[in-house]
């Protein structure tokens, strides 16, 4: 633990309040907008989030190489704690919906710059290990949120959800002013470096980590809007009981084999943990109860354990130095644009029903086996950082 510094954990800690933060009104959500007379719109939830983040990334990946990680940061942390105050106030379903939008540009800034600023304190022989602690309070923050959800809202209500929400995005700014910028050279803010082109959107360099980030993000989007439906189906009252045992399962995985990717590449890594998504998706898709729904979250706990801070380490092998803010940016349009496309998919598959959720999940099934194709192939016939 001495091997990282304080201003790692110090944005670790950040992090973990911002991902609980909006994390914590996920299981909800589907109950807020059916009470807005929307439930055949319960993918869009997910769907609009995801589009507004993904069409912030370039700016916010190349702002983070110019103005600095920590300020790209604050505009996402603060963009979260003003919508978080605003869902109360949603009275029709496009409203809300707008919101979604407004929130998913939080999550296209935040995560970027502190991917960035994470890469710059991470020395090379140490970056598995480093991304699996990172990841770690990542994981953190989507239990605690999922899982918390239910508790908060008994207690409180839905706008004491919406508000404890606000209040973790703002605690999660005052820590981050603690950590020191790690960009050196950072210039003023200028309108014209609003202006990008397709070098400020994708780095090509990290082509072969968004492939495999973009397949297995599907599995991600379609268990974002999954997971809440299954346990009314199975009759468990914590609609964030999915995520409780895959958060335990993923940190405790992670605790354990940090530094595998370190040791035996990357590539084999990930192969190891598509091909356990794979034994997921298979098992949560035929739960018929509380047991094999829960050993289903499990197994996708320690599929994400071993292959999340794979895709960041990667990631980080293959961007330039000058150019990590638009590598981690690239990363996580993959990201948004598979969990979109997940939870898009559950619109057509889904109609509301127990026995539509097989070929949903099969989808994600489907995905996760081709991006095991694809590293074979990758394996085979391409060179790699690692």
């Amino acid at each position: 633990m001495k091997a990282y510094s304080s201003n790692f954990w110090l944005a670790c800690v950040s992090m973990f309040l911002f991902i609980t933060s909006f994390n914590l009104i996920l299981p909800e959500l589907n109950a807020f907008i059916t009470s807005l007379g929307g439930e055949h719109q319960k993918g869009l939830i997910i769907t609009i989030f995801t589009i507004s983040a993904a069409l912030s990334r370039p700016f916010s990946g190349k702002l983070s190489d110019y103005i600095g990680r920590k300020r790209v940061m604050y505009f996402g942390i603060f963009v979260c704690a003003a919508v978080s105050l605003l869902y109360p106030l949603s009275t029709s379903i496009w409203f809300f919906l707008l919101l979604r939008f407004l929130h998913g540009f939080s999550a296209g800034f935040t995560p970027t710059g502190a991917t960035a600023l994470i890469t710059d304190l991470l020395p090379a022989d140490r970056r598995g290990a480093g991304m699996g602690l990172w990841g770690t309070f990542i994981s953190l923050g989507i239990g605690a949120g999922q899982a918390g959800s239910f508790l908060v809202v008994r207690h409180l209500g839905m706008e004491g959800l919406f508000f404890t929400a606000c209040g973790l995005a703002l605690l999660s700014s005052i820590l981050l002013f603690s950590v020191q910028e790690t960009l050196q050279n950072q210039v003023p803010f200028e309108r014209r470096q609003l202006l990008v082109n397709w070098g400020d959107v994708f780095e090509r360099n990290v082509l072969p980590s968004a492939i495999v980030m973009f397949l297995s993000a599907i599995c991600s989007g379609i268990i974002f809007v999954m997971s809440a439906e299954m346990s009314s189906f199975l009759k468990i009252p914590n609609k964030g009981w999915f995520f409780l045992f895959y958060v335990l399962s993923t940190i405790i995985l992670r605790l354990f084999t940090a530094r595998v990717s370190d040791i035996i590449g990357r590539r084999q890594t990930l192969l190891l943990g598509m091909s356990i998504l794979i034994i997921s998706m298979f098992l949560i898709a035929t739960s018929s109860g509380l047991l094999s729904y829960t050993i289903g979250a499990i197994v996708f706990g320690l599929a994400t354990g071993v292959s999340s801070p794979t895709l960041f380490a990667w990631t980080a092998d293959l961007s330039p130095e000058s150019r990590r803010g638009v590598g981690a940016g690239t990363m996580f349009i993959a990201m948004e644009l598979g969990v979109m496309l997940g939870s898009f998919c559950t619109t057509f598959l889904y109609d509301n029903t127990f026995k539509s959720v097989i070929p949903t999940f099969f989808f994600g099934m489907f995905s996760a086996a081709v991006a095991c194709i694809y590293l074979l192939w990758h394996l085979k016939f391409k060179k790699s950082v690692t």
